[in-house]
């Protein structure tokens, strides 16, 4: 069966929720009974979707994408609910009834593993930005993210909640798996592979080829107003953190010697061969 549901293990209590397995692939429990109809999820050509592991920097990208593509002023993003714009594919609200009928060109967000992707998206029929981060930070952002959730009720501690993360026991499966996923296909011709570092480290690069892939043509000042519009965005983003869970380098407050030697021993077993490689702080 590909089906199942697994019991998240740990500490009696630390999660009320079961995850869902699907291929031997931790998912959340709305993924049930809906992954061959994600399978079969007609595409469009004007479709531009961003996918990523959760916590990659999801939100900013997905800001930084929308005022690329549609040449929206930062204020008004700010007034917006950006996440109405862009749903997730996987999610229950909308759902995939209502995706469908959006009109084109249709932004759609995924966490999902690039396999278990609409099919139509493997034969390149659309725009896929796939945005990766270092996992040291990520692991953070998650741990934070899943303190804060009523629903994940997690009260365990870091180097368990790390622990996790290392034993591809968190949803959305193994974060190895998914980024070297994506990266044997960072060719693709539908493929635009990022990462969340350089859009700190060289914003400017990032969206000169997000305006590529995404076809927008631009002169020099269109395309430094945009520039200047996407540091705004970016700083807007770090900024307004309760936490700075933003920001690259964040492990280093958190991790100890001991967690941080385990977890390179871990990140090099996993990562095998390949030639991926990310700043872990800059």
């Amino acid at each position: 069966m590909a089906e199942s549901e697994a019991e998240t293990p740990g500490t009696p209590g630390e999660f009320e929720s079961k995850y869902f397995e699907f291929h031997g692939v931790r998912l959340p429990p709305f993924c049930r009974g809906k992954m061959e109809d994600i399978a079969d999820f007609p595409v469009r050509p004007s479709d531009v979707w961003i996918v990523t592991y959760p916590k990659s920097g999801t939100s900013l990208l997905q800001e930084v994408v929308y005022l690329v593509s549609q040449g929206a002023d930062p204020d008004e993003i700010g007034l917006m609910n950006i996440d109405e714009q862009l749903p997730v594919l996987e999610y229950p609200q909308p759902g995939l009834d209502i995706i469908k009928e959006l009109t084109s060109p249709r932004l759609i967000k995924s966490h999902l593993p690039y396999r278990f992707l609409p099919s139509d998206l493997h034969n390149g029929d659309s725009k896929v930005i796939y945005m990766a981060r270092n996992p040291k930070d990520l692991v953070v952002s998650y741990y934070q993210f899943h303190r804060s959730l009523r629903t994940m009720s997690y009260r365990g501690t870091f180097q368990e909640f790390c622990r996790r993360f290392m034993n591809d026991k968190l949803g959305y499966g193994s974060w190895f798996e998914h980024v070297q996923e994506f990266w044997e296909h960072r060719m693709d011709a539908n493929v635009l592979f990022l990462k969340y570092e350089d859009m700190h480290r060289d914003l400017v690069t990032m969206v000169e080829q997000l305006a590529r892939f995404l076809g927008v043509s631009c002169d020099k000042a269109q395309l430094e107003s945009l520039i200047e519009h996407c540091h705004q965005l970016v700083d807007q983003c770090c900024n307004a953190e309760a936490l700075p869970v933003g920001r690259v380098g964040l492990w280093k407050d958190i991790f100890t010697v001991s967690m941080n030697e385990k977890f390179d021993l871990v990140y090099k077993q996993k990562m095998g061969k390949c030639d991926l490689t990310f700043d872990f702080y800059l």
